[in-house]
């Protein structure tokens, strides 16, 4: 009776595995058609005023519709995250669409104006995108050191603990490889004993130009294991692996094993006929080969040809559901690029578009009706409503919440400013953090700082002699047990406050921006500081614009600013990065030249990164020492100095001349006012401390023909002493 029992369970779970099965793979029908469809739409049929090609990149779509449908629709749980390959975009909002969190007039609008964006955009998608990507590489990247964020808001208790915590998830195209800044996060993410990690690099075999060198698999799955990884290959499916177990059938795999990549993607664009002839010359020695080729017509032996493991939706889950601890994970999927379409495995197929020919031919053996084109489950072998049921109960949309709102940390109505007759910004900052430090307050609970190797030479260590470095684990600080004096103390524990990271600037940003947006992606609001080098932004430039395109939340405070580290040389001058304060969207900048200025700008930036339509803020600090100015602070002057400008002197009424300063060539600019008053009774001394937000007031003025904050002077009239650039 028992045996009966158990055997009839059995059934039911291969049957309801079966069921699982076949409703995933006709989804993923329906998202390779959805996904090309969509881009011939974009390209041939919409309304095009300029006639430029729209693109859409249905090749690389098409190698990874196996991948994406076996993880939205049967993988994720809610608290995992994905990093979608930027030219997967079209699978994804195909997925969205079937999931009902995208429209058919977004879809329609691919790549327009209002419509579902070319790479997914946490900004311009809405709630459905994890990760912004785009900016190849990157969104891998990102995964790692969301990552770190999440066991740091875990170790801390400071999101729920009694759910697994979630898997950070990258799908890459094999060439996103090429990109540096993967390198760097590995090793980074090694330092940083990383969990809960999955890159799943979609091994086509084919870049934007080219086919991949054969010699890089083999270097892939040693650097990861070098970094302590877990390196899982799917290569095979399960017709192939079938083929391989007939007799001779370990030639066949030996023969595709020693295939070269360009030969193989050339076969599976000639299909059948082209697979024959190589097989039949090389192998037709062995009866049983002859046996596989006699079984197979043309259109079969291009199936089992082509019959990778990552076309393989059993292998797939098989691989997927076989991690079930939290060590990071590279799935190697070979794939083919353009699968199921006309120009599968060309080398020119990443830009290449299918022409209304072709697609008149797919859209018939798709079965989808003209008119039907964007119905959701037209052209299936299963019923609508099997598919509706199915879709109800998928885990990521039926598991739980996706996003939390995150309450406001509260900020204090102000910050004390440092006291001493001669303060530079870059101690003042230092001291003000340290103040922070100090007191049990929720804002000091909530900050979290991290720089790439200059924690000191940036004054962040008050900050982290007081709250400590973070680690998984508890790390004993050895210089301090030895006895040998130091200002630092540098013990490591789950408790700590600081990220200490490499030289390695893309790292900072990704960092910033996964502790950036520990809101919506966790629940709970973290208030990240970077601190560097003002001169090496623009070696992490193009990763601060992902980070504010994300809408990620941070302060950066770049020091020393302008020439004041002249002495060691021209590389460690900062001259344009003013000009990347005023360009960069998501970003405002600041260059305070007194302690004071510096305290009211912080503790306004504190609350500026959590507002509704806020930004981030970027302080450019100064090593320069300068007399500070004994003033009492009114309300009208904290609110100038936030605005970007006050006077240190105003001018008299008439007054035709002005100088203008910014940052630490204060002194200079006060000496030269000093001077010139006596010539120029009436002239007045502005202090300058956002070129940014002054130039943003300008533009409204302007565009409103009025003035604003009281400036009275044009650009004719003012005498620009300088910035902190010297």
């Amino acid at each position: 009776m028992l045996q009966a029992l158990e055997g009839r369970v059995e059934l039911e779970k291969e049957v309801a595995a079966q069921d699982r099965l076949a409703c995933l793979n006709a989804l993923e029908r329906k998202v390779l058609w959805l996904s090309t469809w969509m881009i011939h739409n974009a390209n041939h049929l919409r309304h095009n005023r300029d006639g430029l090609k729209v693109g859409g990149h249905q090749a690389s779509s098409a190698s990874v519709a196996t991948l994406m449908t076996a993880l939205y629709f049967d993988v994720l749980r809610p608290q995992d995250r994905v990093a979608v390959k930027p030219h997967a975009s079209p699978i994804f909002h195909a997925i969205q669409y079937l999931l009902g969190h995208q429209t058919r007039e977004k879809l329609a609008r691919f790549r327009a104006f209002g419509g579902a964006q070319s790479y997914p955009s946490r900004t311009k998608d809405g709630e459905t995108v994890d990760f912004s990507t785009g900016s190849v590489g990157l969104g891998v990247g990102m995964t790692l050191f969301t990552s770190i964020a999440q066991d740091y808001l875990r170790l801390k208790e400071l999101v729920p603990t009694d759910a697994p915590p979630g898997r950070m998830i990258a799908l890459a195209g094999d060439a996103e490889l090429d990109e540096g800044n993967i390198f760097e996060a590995l090793l980074e993410g090694w330092k940083h004993d990383v969990r809960n990690l999955w890159w799943i690099i979609d091994y086509n075999r084919q870049s934007l130009d080219a086919v991949v060198s054969d010699r890089l698999f083999g270097r892939i799955d040693a650097m990861f294991e070098m970094m302590g990884w877990r390196v899982v290959t799917l290569k095979y499916g399960r017709l192939l692996e079938a083929a391989f177990a007939r007799p001779d059938g370990h030639h066949l795999r030996e023969w595709i094993d020693a295939c070269p990549n360009s030969l193989y993607s050339a076969l599976v664009y000639k299909g059948g006929e082209g697979w024959r002839e190589h097989l039949h010359r090389d192998l037709n020695r062995y009866p049983g080969i002859r046996a596989i080729l006699d079984d197979h017509d043309d259109a079969a032996l291009q199936r089992l040809m082509t019959n990778l493991a990552g076309h393989d939706m059993e292998a797939v889950l098989d691989a997927f559901h076989g991690i079930t601890d939290d060590r990071p994970t590279c799935f190697i999927a070979y794939t083919i690029k353009g699968y199921g379409l006309p120009f599968a495995g060309h080398k020119d197929n990443h830009a290449g578009l299918m022409n209304p020919e072709q697609m008149t031919s797919f859209q018939r053996n798709m079965g989808v009706a003209p008119g039907a084109e964007w119905d959701l489950f037209t052209g299936l072998d299963l019923s609508a409503e099997r598919l509706s049921a199915f879709l109800k109960e998928v885990p990521l949309t039926a598991g739980g919440v996706r996003w939390r709102d995150a309450p406001q940390v509260a900020v204090p109505p102000s910050l004390r400013a440092p006291r001493g007759a001669k303060l530079s910004t870059q101690e003042a900052f230092g001291r003000i953090l340290g103040d922070i430090a100090a007191a049990d307050t929720e804002l000091a609970k909530r900050i979290v700082t991290t720089s790439p190797d200059v924690t000191v030479s940036t004054n962040l260590g008050p900050w982290v002699n007081r709250r400590g470095i973070f680690d998984r684990t508890e790390r004993a600080d050895t210089f301090r047990e030895e006895k040998v004096i130091s200002a630092q103390r540098w013990a490591m524990s789950p408790k700590g406050q600081h990220i200490e990271l490499g030289i390695a600037e893309s790292n900072l940003f990704l960092q910033l921006a996964a502790f950036g947006l520990a809101g919506p992606l966790f629940g709970t609001r973290l208030l990240p500081i970077g601190t560097l080098y003002d001169p090496f932004i623009k070696r992490g430039l193009d990763v601060l614009n992902y980070a504010c395109y994300q809408d990620a939340r941070f302060i950066l405070v770049a020091t020393p600013s302008g020439i004041t580290l002249a002495p060691e040389g021209g590389a460690h001058q900062s001259i344009g990065e003013p000009l990347i304060g005023l360009v960069q969207p998501g970003l405002i900048s600041f260059e305070p030249a007194f302690a004071d200025e510096l305290a009211i700008l912080l503790r306004w930036a504190f609350a500026e990164i959590q507002r509704e339509s806020g930004e981030s803020v970027y302080f450019r600090l100064s090593t320069r020492p300068i007399e500070q100015q004994p003033r009492a602070i009114t309300a009208d002057l904290e609110d100038a100095i936030i605005a970007g400008a006050y006077w240190l002197h105003e001018p008299q009424e008439g007054s035709e001349l002005a100088i203008a300063y910014c940052g630490a060539v204060a002194p200079e600019a006060i000496a030269a006012h000093r001077e010139l008053i006596e010539d120029i009774p009436g002239a007045g001394l502005l202090a300058i401390t956002s070129p940014d937000r002054l130039h943003r007031d300008w533009r409204v003025a302007r565009t409103r023909g009025e003035a604003r904050h009281g400036w009275r002077f044009s650009p004719g009239n003012i005498v620009v002493a300088g910035c902190g650039c010297g």
